[in-house]
């Protein structure tokens, strides 16, 4: 039986009467871009986010570049950053001018190592950007004292994590500025790119709807040089749609990753934790085996057409394109390590018990 990393038919199915009809109901008024789809939407949002306000924008990569442009990041400051993630982390930082600063990640939760962070810091950091990966927070206690006592802004990449908790709070809601990212794949999707920047202060909220839209404080006028990151309507009113379902979504994808914990704990893999206090909304299901197993397990599994992924195979500090940043092979040798060892087997919603069972009879077969 072939088994995708990911099927969306499974949320769409139900609801493309109502997306359908959202999109009748656009194209009638002829409100392409923002208007009233995008405010209901962005108070919903904030809402199921536990913040103040939500602005929605086109990508959560913009998220993060209009995050850093609100808190006057630029050039000659430095962000303090995962390297084990998606690029748009430490690119996004690049194209403000500023400069990434790469500090390594817990051996165990994979995100962003608090001790690792104090020692990074010199007079130069501005900000911090945790990455809460794979849907699991980022230790955002100890993250939110080392910001405080430096005086650094916090943005938090959000993008995996929409739902997450860390004592008791959700994340993307500890810092300045939370970023999410609802690109197809992620646990709220659009049917294309978008993205929303979650705060909790009124007056950077105003100044990210303001730069959201080319710096304009009314038409035509503009007090600061901002940027094109509107959010489209259609966008807005389908995940508007989408919303309400997402907590049922994230509850079959914490189901389905206690099953994997069952029936794969006798087996050679190291399987995600979930730490106390913390609420982990699996964006990726994401084991851990030896390095010189992993790529030919990816090679069987692939072999039995059993979808999986492999993120990240490169970290961020080695990337072609950082190598002016002088981090070599060995820097951050857990991030290296992770790099080596993951892959991450299907979660989606709508996993039947049967292909989940299918998913583990591969793996089983591999290791006897």
């Amino acid at each position: 039986m072939a088994v995708p990393i990911l099927d969306l038919s499974k949320q769409h199915a139900p609801l493309a009467s109502a997306m359908r009809e959202a999109f009748d109901q656009i194209l009638d008024t002829s409100q392409f871009v923002l208007g009233k789809p995008t405010v209901d939407f962005e108070a919903a949002l904030a809402q199921a986010c536990g913040c103040e306000a939500a602005v929605g924008v086109s990508s959560g990569t913009d998220a993060l570049i209009l995050a850093m442009m609100t808190l006057g990041i630029g050039a000659g400051d430095e962000v303090i950053t995962s390297p084990f993630t998606f690029f748009a982390s430490g690119g996004s930082i690049a194209r403000m001018g500023a400069k990434p600063v790469f500090v390594d990640i817990d051996p165990v939760t994979m995100n962003l190592d608090p001790a690792k962070i104090e020692q990074a810091i010199t007079p130069q950091p501005k900000a911090i950007m945790p990455v809460h990966l794979f849907g699991l927070a980022a230790d955002m206690a100890r993250i939110g004292k080392i910001a405080s006592d430096h005086n650094l802004k916090v943005i938090e990449d959000t993008a995996q994590a929409i739902g997450a908790t860390c004592c008791g709070k959700q994340a993307g809601t500890f810092g300045d500025i939370g970023c999410l990212s609802f690109y197809p794949t992620k646990n709220l999707s659009a049917c294309g790119d978008a993205g929303a920047c979650l705060v909790n202060d009124s007056s950077l909220e105003e100044r990210l709807r303001m730069l959201r839209l080319h710096g304009q404080s009314a038409q035509y006028l503009h007090e600061h040089v901002g940027g094109n990151f509107r959010i489209d309507a259609l966008q807005a009113a389908l995940l508007h749609i989408k919303l309400p379902h997402l907590e049922t979504w994230t509850d079959a994808r914490r189901n389905n990753a206690a099953r994997y914990g069952e029936l794969l704990a006798d087996l050679p893999v190291e399987r995600p934790l979930e730490p106390v206090g913390y609420t982990h909304v699996y964006h990726q299901y994401t084991i851990r085996v030896e390095a010189e197993v992993r790529d030919k397990l990816a090679a069987h599994l692939r072999e039995k057409q059993i979808g999986f992924g492999v993120f990240y195979p490169v970290p961020l500090h080695l990337q072609p394109c950082f190598a002016g940043l002088g981090q070599q092979e060995g820097s951050l040798p857990q991030a290296e390590k992770a790099a080596r060892q993951v892959l991450s087997l299907p979660i989606f919603p709508g996993l039947t018990e049967d292909q989940l069972q299918e998913v583990v009879t591969g793996i089983s077969e591999f290791f006897h």
